[in-house]
């Protein structure tokens, strides 16, 4: 069974007198383990897209299950607890709490777990070792560059040891180089089984992914495996 199986899935917005379609049933499935890119241009539905994934937005129309469990069926409270337990998130603007360490932005999602204190730590510790930031667990963000404050975000988003992480953009203010290095960290989690959809505008990142799909107007418009997104990048 696939992980993610989107039914016609929709989202609308009344602006005034107007009805706005960011989403307009969207049907997809995506198998455990897959590495998904979601491009488009401004406006086509991809952050609504994975504001839907991440439970942080309710569809107008549509399924949506993950792991067989429809998310939007769930009570408020059970959705939360769904959050915390499938999901993981990396956004853009990192979101790290300026006066805590590394470890203690990465160890916020464990707080509500039933793990002692200690084996916070260590699993925050661990999580941050296997991203690359041993030696800078101990720094607050303002002491770390953008590149490594990125990957406390990820560390952050894998503590809890999802089925599923969604980045959105988690390179678009990072310069080539930084960004090629979190796109190795992202390939090294995706060949560790992870799976990962990654919304992003930068055509450069179209090889990292084993699929890709294209939005536009609410809409997919093309599907593309490794062999064609191969094609495009190089175009």
């Amino acid at each position: 069974m696939a992980l993610i199986q989107i039914d016609k899935l929709s989202r609308h917005y009344i602006n005034g007198s107007d009805c706005i379609i960011a989403l307009n049933e969207v049907s997809l499935e995506v198998e455990e383990g897959t590495f998904l890119g979601v491009m488009g241009p401004s406006g086509s539905g991809k952050s609504t897209l994975l504001a839907l994934l991440g439970a942080l937005s309710h569809p107008t129309g549509g399924r949506l299950l993950i792991d067989g469990i429809d998310i939007f069926d769930l009570p408020q409270e059970k959705r939360a607890d769904f959050r915390r337990e499938y999901l993981g998130f990396v956004f853009q603007s990192h979101n790290l709490v300026p006066y805590l360490t590394a470890l203690e932005n990465v160890m916020l999602p464990l707080a509500v777990g039933r793990l002692s204190a200690a084996d916070k730590r260590r699993r925050a510790a661990e999580v941050l070792e296997r991203v690359g930031l041993k030696d800078r667990m101990l720094h607050l963000p303002q002491q770390l560059s953008g590149g490594e404050q990125e990957r406390v975000a990820i560390a952050r988003a894998l503590v809890n040891r999802p089925p599923l992480l969604l980045a959105d953009e988690p390179t678009g203010s990072l310069d080539s180089a930084t960004s090629r290095q979190i796109l190795e960290l992202f390939a090294e989690l995706h060949a560790g089984g992870q799976t990962i959809v990654m919304v992003t505008h930068n055509r450069e990142n179209l090889e990292w992914f084993d699929r890709t799909i294209f939005l536009r107007d609410g809409r997919i418009v093309e599907d593309a495996g490794p062999a064609a997104v191969r094609r495009r990048a190089c175009a």
